[in-house]
């Protein structure tokens, strides 16, 4: 039961393992692509969908394909489109040579 010895054990336990996996085990954020590839195939988007946020389907291909970096408009096309925060679309990532 909540407020038990036992319920008490459990949370700080749960507190432990998250902070030891945090600590050796950490994730990173992908960066903007990745998560904009992710969004899309959790909402089972193509990529002509996202042509209303980014521009056309050439300027679509272009950006998925890391030869054209995100405009300010376009993250904030995309942070509405794909619900994503514009934190994580913001950081800096490299294009493709």
């Amino acid at each position: 039961p909540i407020g038990s010895m036992e319920s008490d054990e459990a949370d700080i336990l749960g507190l432990l393992v998250d902070e030891y996996e945090k600590k050796h085990y950490p994730i990173e954020a992908p960066d903007p692509i990745e998560a904009i590839k992710i969004r899309m195939e959790e909402l089972q988007l193509r990529q002509v969908d996202l042509v209303d946020a980014i521009g056309s389907k050439s300027r679509v291909s272009e950006v998925l394909n890391r030869k054209r970096k995100l405009t300010v408009e376009m993250i904030r096309n995309l942070t509405r489109r794909l619900n994503l925060s514009s934190d994580l679309l913001i950081n800096d990532y490299q294009l493709a040579s």
